[in-house]
């Protein structure tokens, strides 16, 4: 599986744990920037990600910024992307289930063991298939 990841310079810290986490565990990693604490617009990277995944370059996404809310807003923006700002397990495996979200964004100042676990759940959550759940994500999409 392949993994997108976007950051402003709030994410860049956690981002960077995040990616040696998930290539240890032997996912492919696409690091769409920052890549340094020099300020920066989220919207930039937001987009360079989304592109990805809408070009399948990545399967999903991980967007990072200091709240995690601005960098999901603009994500939500393009067309195709499912994006949950998510702060915990279980949303994570929500946010998959019932609706097949194809980016998490997170806070940079979340603790790394919580943001390692919410990727897990996240990246092994099958989307549930249920008519409910594709009848709103079909409405989310027109």
């Amino acid at each position: 599986m392949k993994v997108g990841f976007a950051c402003d310079h709030g994410g860049y810290r956690l981002k960077e744990k995040l990616k040696k986490y998930l290539l240890k565990e032997d996912y492919e990693v696409i690091d769409y920037g920052t890549n340094s604490l020099e300020s920066v617009d989220y919207p930039d990277y937001a987009h360079l990600l989304c592109k990805g995944i809408n070009d399948k370059e990545v399967d999903f996404g991980i967007a990072i910024c200091s709240t995690g809310i601005g960098i999901s807003i603009a994500c939500n923006k393009i067309k195709g992307i499912r994006c949950a700002k998510v702060d915990n397990v279980k949303e994570a495996r929500l946010t998959r289930l019932d609706n097949d979200s194809n980016v998490v964004a997170l806070n940079g100042s979340m603790p790394t063991y919580l943001a390692k676990d919410i990727l897990d759940v996240f990246l092994k959550t099958e989307f549930s298939n249920l008519e409910r759940h594709k009848r709103r994500i079909g409405k989310l999409e027109k």
